[in-house]
C-alpha cells in the first residue's frame, strides 16, 4: 500500500484496515477489512480509525524512528561505525540522491499518513454513527494535528528553511483532500514553504481550539490535547524565527516564575529524574510520544535503540562524537551532569544509552517534551531583549539544574543565546532536533569524522524530491 503514495494511497478509502481500540495505543492490531460505506457506522469503528491515524505517523520509516535518526545524524554529534548503506550512511555523509531509499521511503510513509488524515476528514462529518458533534470535532482536531506534524516534518527536510527567504522557496505538494485511487490526479505543484507553514498553523490553531484540555491516563501522552497543539506551535514559530509568537504560545504552558508547570490542561513540568523520561514514558514532562510494544514495534533497522546502542544489544550503527565539535567535548556539558550518564563507553567508543530496550527495541519515541517549550521560550525572550533577559536565564537554568548542571550567569545577550543553543544540543541529543536547529539558523552542517561541512548554498543542505514522486507527479519540480 505504501510503495508509491503519490500514485495512490490505494484502498484507504476502498478498503480500510480498522484497528482495535486500545486506550494506551500500544497494539493497534488489524481487526478486519470493511467497506468504505461501513467504516464510520459505529462509534467503536470511528475510534479505531482515529487510532489508525496515529499508527500511520509512527511508521518506522517516519516518526517511529528514522525521521528522528536522520535529523540527528546529519549533524555533528554522531559518527558512523558500520558503513551500512541500509542504516543511514548516505544521510550521515550527505551522499543522498533522489533515488535513495531514505528519501523515497520517508516521503512515501509521510504522505500515507497525510492521506490517512485527509480521508478521515473527508468522511467524518457524514459519519452514520450516532456520536456527539463535539466528539466529531475532537476527532477532526486530532487528524489536523497529525497532518500539521507531518507537513512540518516534510517541509523541514525536503525544502529550504523558512528563515532563508521568509518562506518564498518551493516547499512540498500540499495535499488536503484524500486520494482513494479512483480518478484522482497525482499532478500537483509544490506549494511555497510559506504556504505550507500557513496550512500547518491553520491546522494547529483548529486543533488547539477543538482538542480536549486533557485525555485520560496514557492518552495524555499518546493522543493529542490542547497543550500538545500549543507545544507544536512553539516549535513551528521557532522554525520561522517569529519569536514574539513563540513567546505568546509558550507562555500558555509556562508561568512567569518558577516552579515552571503548565497552568491549565495537562500539568506538564520537568521530571526530576532525566533518565526516567525515557524508561517510564509516562512522566508529566512528556507532552507527546509515540508508543511501541513487542506486538507493535517500529520494524527492523528503524528503531532508536538499534541505531544508538552498542552491540551486542544494539546495532552500534552510530557512536557519539567525543572530540572536536561534538557536544560531549563541549565544556558546557559538565561531568556532573546526569545527562552524561547516558553516554556509555563500549571499548574505545561511546554510545548513547537514552533508548535502552533490547530487541525488538520498543522505546516510546519522544516527539514533544516540556523542556523544549522552556528552552524555546528562553530563546525567544533572549532574542527579543536588548540585554540579558533574566527570565530567559531562569528558564535555561531550570533545565540545566534539573540534571545537576551548574547554573549559568551570562553577561551578554550573545552569551545567553549561545548557552541556550548549546543546552538544546545537550538536552535533545538523539531526539531529532539537531537538523532543525542548524537549518533554521542558516548555519552549515558541521564537519565530522571524514565528512566535510555542508554549507547552506550546497544542494546537499536539503533532501532531494524523490524520484517516485517526480515519476507520477508531472507538476512537481525537483530541488536544484
Amino acid at each position: 500500500m505504501r510503495n508509491k503514495f503519490s500514485k495512490l494511497i490505494l484502498g484507504a478509502a476502498l478498503t480500510l484496515s480498522v484497528f482495535s481500540c486500545k486506550d494506551d495505543l500500544l497494539s493497534p492490531v488489524p481487526k478486519t477489512s470493511i467497506s468504505d460505506l461501513s467504516a464510520y457506522d459505529t462509534p467503536d469503528r470511528i475510534e479505531s480509525l482515529v487510532n489508525a491515524l496515529y499508527d500511520a505517523v509512527k511508521a518506522g520509516n517516519f516518526l517511529g524512528g528514522r525521521y528522528l535518526i536522520y535529523n540527528d545524524i546529519r549533524g555533528e554529534e554522531f559518527i558512523n561505525q558500520t558503513n551500512n548503506g541500509v542504516t543511514g550512511l548516505q544521510t550521515w555523509n550527505f551522499t543522498l540522491n533522489a533515488s535513495s531509499n531514505e528519501v523515497n521511503n520517508l516521503w512515501r510513509d509521510a504522505y500515507y499518513a497525510i492521506n490517512s488524515s485527509n480521508l478521515f476528514l473527508d468522511k467524518i462529518d457524514a459519519a452514520p454513527a450516532k456520536i456527539a458533534p463535539e466528539k466529531v470535532t475532537n476527532y477532526k482536531a486530532e487528524a489536523r494535528f497529525l497532518r500539521a506534524l507531518t507537513y512540518f516534518s516534510l517541509v523541514n527536510i525536503y525544502a529550504q528553511p523558512f528563515t532563508k527567504d521568509n518562506g518564498a522557496s518551493l516547499g512540498v505538494p500540499l495535499r488536503l483532500k484524500g486520494e482513494n485511487g479512483a480518478g484522482n490526479s497525482n499532478n500537483l505543484k509544490r506549494s511555497t514553504v510559506a504556504e505550507v507553514y500557513t496550512q500547518i498553523l491553520e491546522d494547529l490553531n483548529f486543533a488547539e481550539a477543538n482538542l480536549p484540555a486533557t485525555n485520560s491516563g496514557d492518552l495524555n501522552i499518546t493522543r493529542a490535547h490542547k497543550n500538545t497543539a500549543i507545544a507544536l506551535k512553539v516549535r513551528v514559530y521557532l522554525a520561522m524565527a517569529r519569536y514574539a509568537d513563540v513567546q505568546r504560545e509558550a507562555e500558555k504552558l509556562v508561568p512567569a516564575v518558577a516552579p515552571f508547570k503548565a497552568p491549565t490542561g495537562v500539568r506538564h513540568e520537568l521530571n526530576a529524574n532525566y533518565a526516567a523520561i525515557f524508561t517510564s514514558y509516562r512522566t508529566l514532562e512528556s507532552i507527546f510520544s509515540l508508543p511501541m510494544a513487542t506486538n507493535d514495534p517500529p520494524g527492523t533497522q528503524n528503531q532508536l535503540a538499534f541505531y544508538y546502542l552498542a552491540g551486542p544489544v544494539g546495532g552500534g550503527e552510530f557512536s557519539l562524537n567525543m572530540t572536536g565539535n561534538g557536544i560531549l567535548a563541549n565544556r558546557a556539558f559538565e561531568t556532573t551532569d546526569d545527562r552524561r550518564r547516558l553516554a556509555v563507553a563500549a571499548g574505545t567508543r561511546t554510545y548513547l544509552n537514552k533508548f535502552t530496550t533490547p530487541a525488538p527495541f520498543t522505546d516510546w519515541v519522544p516527539i514533544l517534551r516540556y523542556s523544549e517549550v522552556l528552552l524555546s521560550l528562553a530563546e525567544a525572550k533572549a532574542r527579543q531583549a536588548s540585554g540579558v533577559d533574566a527570565s530567559a536565564v531562569a528558564l535555561l537554568n531550570a533545565v540545566r539544574t534539573r540534571s545537576k548542571g551548574t547554573a549559568v550567569a551570562p553577561t551578554t545577550k550573545e552569551e545567553l543565546i549561545t548557552a541556550i543553543l548549546t543546552e538544546r544540543r545537550i538536552e535533545f541529543l538523539g531526539e531529532g532536533l539537531r537538523s532543525l536547529d542548524i537549518t533554521r539558523l542558516g548555519q552549515p552542517f558541521p564537519a565530522k569524522g571524514v565528512v566535510n561541512a555542508i554549507n547552506p548554498t550546497q544542494s546537499e543542505y536539503i533532501w532531494p524530491i524523490p524520484t517516485t514522486e517526480l515519476a507520477v507527479n508531472k507538476d512537481c519540480e525537483p530541488n536544484p
